[in-house]
């Protein structure tokens, strides 16, 4: 059950197969969402803006972390998950069309 809290990724390892998304097969045959990365994410990635397939934004984010590797995973565990502008949880349903967005942690003064 959604609290209203951005999802938070867990930490985990990167698993290194021929899935995509917990499908086998291709990974960009399926739904692909616009993966968009900001500060020390899109450092770790080198791109800004990626397509990474995925039918639901834990999905896209799993294919993300295989796609650029443990170093990027490793960033990624510490940011905050939007989808299409508003906080998403891992279950959230992603079409083609949606914006899914990493955001690491600020710090300000």
């Amino acid at each position: 059950m959604h609290d209203g809290r951005p999802y938070r990724r867990p930490v985990r390892p990167v698993a290194r197969s021929v899935r995509w998304g917990g499908r086998e097969g291709l990974p960009y045959t399926a739904h692909m969402a616009v993966l968009r990365l900001f500060a020390s994410v899109r450092v770790a990635a080198d791109t800004g803006k990626v397509d990474v397939p995925g039918l639901t934004v834990g999905e896209v984010l799993a294919a993300a972390d295989e796609k650029f590797g443990e170093a990027f995973a490793a960033v990624a565990t510490t940011c905050r998950v939007w989808l299409n502008g508003e906080a998403a949880t891992a279950t959230d349903s992603v079409g083609d069309d949606d914006e899914v967005a990493l955001l690491p942690p600020v710090s300000g003064g």
